[in-house]
């Protein structure tokens, strides 16, 4: 019976990540429109980038109540009715403000943890992308190289051909 419950609130996480994602747009507009949540901008768009690679099980080392704290901050933001509506300038945005710092707050530790490992896979992405200045320097001594022996061979063909 447990294992049933369980799976239902994966299945309504999932559903609600879902919709997070759908209104990835709305979040970013929020943000660029300067309605309140530009203290926060940092840590909403990490915790976008967190709600999308557990969505896409790229990173899945969370807390089942993190992630979810996540979720609700995150449609609580999106959410255009909620204590204060959104549609009142300035004042509209002060309950988003303080639903997204509480849940910021109380998932601090394992954002940091997210941080570090999105961090790392950065560092190993363009490691492995972007050729480094020895790769690089290798290359072009190789064919410098090349055309020495080129011109060696050249220099003992003629040096032949005039004995």
């Amino acid at each position: 019976m447990a294992d049933k419950e369980k799976e239902k609130e994966n299945k309504s996480l999932m559903d609600s990540i879902r919709l997070i994602l759908g209104k990835e747009d709305k979040i970013k507009d929020q943000l660029e429109n300067g309605r309140g949540l530009e203290r926060y901008t940092k840590d909403l768009l990490l915790l976008m980038s967190l709600v999308k690679d557990y969505y896409q099980g790229n990173y899945r080392n969370i807390p089942y109540k993190t992630i979810s704290a996540a979720v609700v901050g995150l449609l609580y933001v999106i959410n255009p009715i909620d204590l204060i509506p959104d549609f009142i300038p300035f004042i509209g945005q002060i309950d988003d403000a303080l639903v997204l710092k509480f849940c910021l707050k109380l998932m601090e530790k394992d954002l940091l943890k997210y941080k570090t490992w999105k961090d790392e896979q950065s560092a190993s992405k363009d490691k492995d992308s972007k050729p480094t200045n020895k790769k690089l320097k290798d290359k072009s001594t190789e064919k410098a190289d090349k055309d020495e022996e080129s011109k060696a061979e050249d220099d003992k063909v003629d040096t032949k051909k005039s004995s």
